[in-house]
């Protein structure tokens, strides 16, 4: 039985109340969530101003949202709310957040109020109640790094727990494997500037890269992805020295372990490079609030200078993704099969 055909099910199930005296803090709370969306009632069509790709009803679907952080102005607001209404029309199970989800001097504490207006009261729909796996930006490496670390404590769906984690998720008869890296610490100019990125030179890069290749050569995944803020590939205009760093720490493990995809941030704009002899999709996620100006380089397959969100579809046998920008518009998408 497919995910929307379970779900009809469900709703079936509570609403004849076969159930009986079924305690509702006793269950799973993916069925809970599952079976109140099958139960409510959505208009037929999605908004006029949102393209919902079409994607089959088993395949996982993730969104990708970073640089998010400017207390709901510019194009942030806009663009949480089509994330949610994106969720309310396929099965979106979690968001990755890879860094920069408060500008521009992280967070004080994890009662700091920016937690409220960069996030909580911004990404609030109903269908963003799902696990948000974050990392550190450079802007969080500005601020109080642990209360990153720290506010899972204090909302059910914040899901980083560590600088740099993995996730195995299954897919029908294969899965997928996500590496989130902590980039911060990997380049040189953040552990430079003591006082303006204190924790940065703290961090061992020696002990996270060991991490990494053990992780990877763990992996018994037939799709492998790895995220973190910053690119190895990108048109910027910021410092050649940072993509310099994360080629020499990151990419020879990404080709050792035929990593598929790498996933980062930072820049403000949406790119999707290929270099040259290298296997591996590198892919830019734009802004989730303030874009900036993009031009092609060597190896790019797109690019714009659109803020907006990319959606993630894996099946078995591939990985489509979908470049959205502020009014909805499907920009770009690519398949990667294996």
């Amino acid at each position: 039985m497919n995910r929307r055909n379970c779900l009809k099910a469900l709703s079936a199930f509570f609403a004849t109340g076969a159930i009986g005296g079924f305690s509702a803090s006793a269950a799973n709370a993916r069925a809970d969530r599952a079976a109140d969306r099958a139960a409510t009632v959505y208009s037929e069509a999605p908004a006029p101003s949102l393209e919902v790709p079409a994607i089959p009803e088993n395949n996982l679907n993730f969104i990708l949202a970073n640089d998010l952080g400017r207390n709901g102005y510019y194009e942030q607001k806009p663009i949480a709310e089509l994330m949610g209404s994106l969720a309310e029309q396929i099965d979106v199970e979690f968001v990755v957040a890879p860094g920069d989800i408060h500008h521009f001097n992280g967070v004080a504490s994890v009662d700091d109020p920016l937690w409220m207006t960069n996030y909580e009261l911004i990404y609030a729909h109903p269908d963003l109640m799902i696990d948000w796996f974050a990392l550190c930006g450079n802007h969080e490496y500005r601020g109080n790094t642990q209360a990153v670390l720290d506010y899972g404590r204090k909302s059910r769906r914040w899901m980083m727990r560590s600088r740099y984690y993995s996730k195995y998720f299954e897919l029908e008869n294969e899965s997928v494997e996500i590496f989130f890296i902590d980039t911060t610490p990997l380049i040189e100019r953040y552990r430079d500037k003591e006082e303006k990125y204190a924790d940065a030179g703290l961090q061992s890069i020696e002990e996270q890269l060991r991490w990494l290749e053990a992780a990877l050569a763990a992996s018994k995944a037939k799709w492998k992805i790895v995220t973190g803020h910053h690119p190895l590939y990108a048109y910027t205009t910021k410092s050649e020295s940072e993509r310099a760093d994360m080629r020499k720490h990151v990419e020879p493990l990404l080709n050792k372990y035929h990593v598929d995809m790498y996933l980062c941030g930072h820049i403000h704009n949406f790119q999707h490079i290929k270099p040259l002899g290298s296997d591996v999709d590198y892919v830019v996620n734009s802004a989730g609030s303030l874009a900036r100006k993009v031009q092609p380089i060597d190896g790019t397959r797109f690019c714009s200078d659109n803020a907006g969100f990319t959606l993630f579809s894996l099946s078995d046998a591939e990985i489509s993704f979908y470049m959205i920008n502020g009014k909805g518009k499907i920009l770009y998408q690519y398949t990667r099969k294996k």
